[in-house]
């Protein structure tokens, strides 16, 4: 087992840096998808994911409790499988953050443009901001986003219960009714739109390291966030079938609606408030994972060498933040530039992510004992990993990102091995000068 490193976080910063990784956007706009595709039925989708998390992050906290790295997954796939392993889960989960953080700065955008007015300006103004303040909270350090992490979940956590809490006395049992209006079958589409609201166990298991005792800490912190995230994402699931009834599945931001059952007024600016906590939180932790994982990569030989400073815990990788942060000016200017949708975004991204969650479940199952709990997790992660595979398989050619990925970190890989390998340049031997001597 590799011996803890000693870092700054405590379980309570951990599991709201967990709540802001996993509870993404999603949960402003995708209660009313699944509603449309199966109604009432689908808060068995919701409650389906929300048993599946439980095990997925069970086993990543019992990996990065074992071998607390900025790595991450990264580094348990190097320990199972190989340097090779290493560099293709080290460059996909690196790889994808840019795109999504841009694609969630933009969500963010839109919904502070709705309310304050100025249409795409206001949108990419408000997703620059968003960007920048994300990255200037990760470059003062992890106490630095720790702390914000906890208020950021608390206010968030305050709000959402405000608002199924007070649009509850408009629910109706009628609104349950039919149960499954299209059949029992369509819950596992409306599933398949919920998975990705769900994906960020791992994203913090490359701040394993920075946990004051990860071995305690970490697993503490998993569990109270799949409690805390489950119980949000069904409340408001609950909320937006048992109070809007029908018009669930016709509304493109259900949460602004209980917001304006529950207060009676336009919910326009306290649906953008929700929404840039969301957005905040949310790119905090895979900032602030993914430029740890980028020290770790230029640290170990899969990134060049001038990457690794800060790669230690408590250091801060304000190297692997640079890179983080540039990549997604870049994808976000893409998109402003040539129109691309956000959807495009989303897409590249979950390939990568879903590759980084199929190696990782693999190498839990070969490096943790077994008849450990862990372990046990791992086995029945294994099912979650195989469903979201499935997902994927459905992208068709958003599938190419990830292979170019692998493809591109494996030839680096190589090209660096080869020049690690190669012998010393023999220098030429000093001439003798009869009036100074051999020549230095």
């Amino acid at each position: 087992m590799t011996t803890p490193a000693h870092g700054h976080l405590s379980a309570l910063q951990g599991t709201a840096l967990y709540i802001g990784a996993v509870l993404g956007t999603g949960v402003i706009a995708l209660p009313s998808l699944a509603a449309e595709a199966a109604g009432p039925a689908s808060l068995l989708a919701w409650l389906g994911l929300v048993v599946l998390s439980a095990p997925l992050a069970a086993t990543f906290a019992a990996l990065g409790a074992r071998h607390p790295d900025a790595g991450g997954v990264a580094t348990y796939a190097r320990h199972a499988f190989g340097e090779r392993a290493f560099a293709v889960v080290g460059w996909c989960f690196l790889l994808a953050v840019p795109p999504g953080a841009a694609a969630a700065a933009l969500f963010g955008g839109a919904y502070v443009a709705a309310a304050l007015g100025g249409g795409t300006a206001t949108t990419a103004v408000t997703a620059l901001v968003l960007m920048t303040g994300v990255t200037a909270a990760n470059a003062a350090g992890l106490k630095v986003t720790g702390r914000l992490q906890t208020v950021l979940a608390a206010v968030l956590a305050v709000l959402l219960l405000s608002a199924v809490a007070l649009s509850l006395p408009d629910a109706r049992a009628a609104h349950l009714e039919p149960f499954a209006p299209h059949g029992w079958t369509a819950v596992g589409p409306a599933a398949a739109l919920l998975v990705w609201s769900f994906a960020g166990w791992e994203a913090i298991t490359h701040l394993a390291g920075e946990f004051r005792r990860p071995e305690r800490d970490l697993p503490r912190a998993a569990g109270a966030a799949v409690v805390v995230v489950g119980a949000l994402y069904l409340l408001v699931a609950f909320a937006v079938v048992a109070v809007l009834g029908p018009a669930a599945g016709e509304t493109e931001a259900p949460l602004g609606e209980l917001m304006a059952r529950a207060m009676g007024t336009d919910a326009r600016f306290p649906a953008a408030a929700a929404a840039v906590l969301l957005t905040t939180g949310t790119m905090n932790a895979y900032y602030a994972g993914a430029a740890n994982l980028a020290a770790a990569l230029g640290r170990d030989g899969a990134l060049p060498p001038w990457l690794a400073r800060g790669s230690a815990a408590g250091e801060i990788p304000r190297r692997g933040l640079g890179l983080v942060a540039g990549l997604g000016t870049v994808a976000l200017t893409t998109v402003l530039v040539t129109g691309v949708g956000t959807d495009r975004l989303v897409l590249l991204t979950t390939g990568s992510f879903v590759t980084v969650y199929a190696v990782g479940v693999a190498a839990a199952l070969r490096l943790l004992p077994r008849r450990t709990a862990g372990h046990r997790a791992a086995v029945a992660a294994s099912g979650a990993v195989l469903l979201m595979v499935a997902m994927v398989a459905m992208s068709g050619v958003y599938l190419l990102w990830p292979l170019a990925v692998s493809g591109a970190a494996l030839l680096y890989r190589a090209r660096a091995g080869r020049r690690s390998a190669a012998p010393p340049v023999p220098r030429p031997r000093a001439e003798a000068d009869p009036a100074r001597g051999p020549r230095r």
